[in-house]
């Protein structure tokens, strides 16, 4: 299948659902305290909602199977994620580790997919990452740590937005694709805190318990989206458009964590719009 480099309404709207999507169960993530237990308790809502879409879907074809073990690889370094959230605050990182991804798949998806934006699409993701880089540094600036944190994770989400771009179009079972990955990637951090923090995880009170299940099962529709999105179009502009996540995330952010929005955000989010729209008239 080669999907087309322009975006149906269709294919819009679904990516603007994970972005809400995502953005929220990072919030979620973010308010619990104890990052490695958040993580874990995602982890094992991620590992409740695949297992149905296991059962009731097909098999991925067997040359999605390199892609899916890979994305599995690369996933593993997505931990970084929860030392962006030690470090920073969440209007600050989470904007700037899924700012990174658009340039990069961009370029990845044009060496690796051959995938070429027309230019009004090119000059959207470059408006949406200007955006995201204003929204980062408009106000005080995240620390060192911080920022090589963010900016990792960043690189590892280009990373397996794209792997998973060629998989998911090879496995002939989107549904199938998903449920298989999230399973095997969700399994590490909730065996490591099985392994060395049992009695912190049995000690939580049920309301941390439900809302991490809540996060993990919400992560697995939040990715699925994006990847049904990217077998009907180009890896680029999803990935940039999904980006509009960090508005969300900056939204909640300042409502949930009492986190300054101002006018600096305000001007990034017009940014973003307008890149979200050039994204979408080519």
């Amino acid at each position: 299948m080669d999907p087309s480099t322009t975006l149906s309404l269709t294919v819009t709207l679904v990516v603007l659902a994970a972005a809400v999507t995502h953005a929220v169960w990072n919030a979620i993530a973010h308010g619990i305290k104890d990052q490695t237990l958040a993580f874990a308790l995602i982890g094992v809502g991620g590992i409740v909602a695949a297992i149905p879409l296991i059962i009731v879907t097909t098999l991925p074809r067997s040359s999605s199977w390199p892609y899916l073990l890979g994305s599995v690889a690369i996933h593993v370094f997505y931990v970084l994620l929860m030392q962006c959230y030690r470090l920073g605050e969440f209007s600050q990182v989470y904007p700037l580790a899924r700012g990174v991804s658009p340039l990069v798949v961009t370029i990845l998806a044009a060496v690796f997919v051959h995938e070429h934006l027309a230019l009004a699409q090119i000059g959207g993701v470059i408006i949406i990452s200007a955006g995201l880089a204003f929204l980062v540094f408009a106000g005080r600036r995240p620390g060192r740590g911080a920022f090589l944190a963010a900016v990792g994770t960043g690189l590892t989400i280009a990373a397996y937005t794209t792997v998973d771009g060629v998989g998911v179009r090879l496995s002939e079972s989107p549904v199938g694709y998903i449920g298989w990955l999230i399973l095997l990637q969700s399994l590490c951090v909730p065996m490591f805190a099985l392994a060395r923090r049992r009695n912190v995880l049995l000690k939580q009170p049920r309301r941390i318990l439900l809302s991490g299940l809540a996060a993990g099962a919400l992560s697995v529709l939040a990715y699925g989206l994006v990847l049904w999105a990217q077998t009907q179009g180009a890896l680029a502009p999803i990935a940039a458009l999904r980006e509009t996540s960090v508005i969300f995330g900056a939204i909640i952010g300042t409502l949930v964590f009492r986190e300054p929005f101002g006018q600096a955000r305000i001007a990034a989010t017009v940014l973003v719009v307008t890149g979200i729209v050039l994204l979408n008239v080519a």
